[in-house]
């Protein structure tokens, strides 16, 4: 089992009478890309606050790096680079002098950070151009490249392709993918462009209304999602030594109540009705099933937009 790099236990944040954050359960295990989804106002950023040190919780745990008093956790968070919404830089400087005010504001002693930090994220050419000239994707990697000094061992990015063009999101995300593998940085990115975390994300947790209500790997959200052709006949045993030997399906599960669910094949749906019902086999129901993950999380939280 992968050592844990972030647990939340019970963690709670409210409001005077507004619960923004419920005793969340949240586990994250290093070398995580942990996608977290959830509506606006669900609590992803308020949770992330908390857990970055920008606000302070009302109760439960937090547990960051192995920390878990409030004094070691000051230290384990110096540990971690974090983007909170839209970054801020100074407009008149170009992006080295920007990373290099925080380097010196955040106490690394290592002024050749900004340089690889600038070439991994693709801003190593940009020369004397000031930050005020650069497009949103620009900045939006600026922002990640400013939470890469100090070499963290956990990012958090939230909502780090809002607003973006389709190129810069796949940008951004070949870049996410990058900094995982070859820095071996357990990353928590929040997104409600949820096809796009799906193309990223190793494991997510699904938040409504403050409730953290599901955590899933990539792997079992797959086997959730899968599409299948399921089929209701009259006799299963002999259905799938038809589908076996003339149509060469092998792919299949029988459960059930006459349930076939059939995993290959899937734009052939109407010539397998056609050949189960000349070889003597009656077909109840025909249908093509399965889930994406906009369609896996509306079923969780009950429908809605803005996800």
């Amino acid at each position: 089992m992968k050592e844990v790099v972030l647990k939340t236990t019970k963690l709670s944040k409210v409001y005077g009478s507004q619960v923004a954050v419920n005793n969340v359960d949240m586990t994250i295990r290093r070398g995580d890309i942990y996608g977290f989804i959830g509506k606006n106002g669900a609590g992803k950023t308020t949770l992330i606050r908390m857990i970055v040190g920008l606000i302070h919780k009302t109760s439960g745990e937090i547990e960051l790096l192995g920390a878990t008093s409030e004094s070691d956790l000051d230290k384990s968070r110096k540990m971690i680079g974090s983007l909170v919404e839209t970054p801020t830089f100074y407009g008149s400087m170009t992006a080295r002098e920007n990373l290099e005010v925080s380097r010196l504001v955040r106490g690394i002693p290592d002024k050749k950070e900004i340089d690889d930090v600038l070439d991994l994220v693709g801003l190593s050419d940009t020369g004397k151009k000031k930050v005020k000239n650069f497009s949103l994707g620009m900045r939006q990697r600026l922002g990640i490249a400013n939470a890469l000094l100090g070499n963290p061992k956990l990012l958090i990015l939230d909502e780090p392709v809002n607003g973006l063009d389709p190129v810069s999101i796949v940008e951004i995300r070949e870049l996410l993918k990058k900094i995982n593998k070859e820095k071996d940085i357990t990353i928590l990115i929040s997104s409600h462009i949820l096809g796009e975390l799906s193309e990223l994300a190793t494991c997510y947790g699904i938040i409504n209304n403050g409730n953290l209500i599901e955590e899933i790997t990539a792997k079992e959200l797959n086997e959730k999602c899968r599409q299948y052709i399921e089929l209701v006949v009259n006799d299963t045993k002999e259905a799938v030594v038809i589908l076996e030997e003339k149509i060469g399906i092998m792919e299949y599960e029988v459960l059930p109540n006459n349930l076939i669910k059939v995993y290959s094949h899937l734009d052939k749906s109407g010539e397998i009705n056609s050949i189960l019902a000349t070889n003597g086999i009656i077909v109840e129901r025909i249908f093509l099933k399965g889930q994406n993950l906009e369609e896996y999380f509306l079923s969780k939280i009950g429908g809605g937009e803005n996800a």
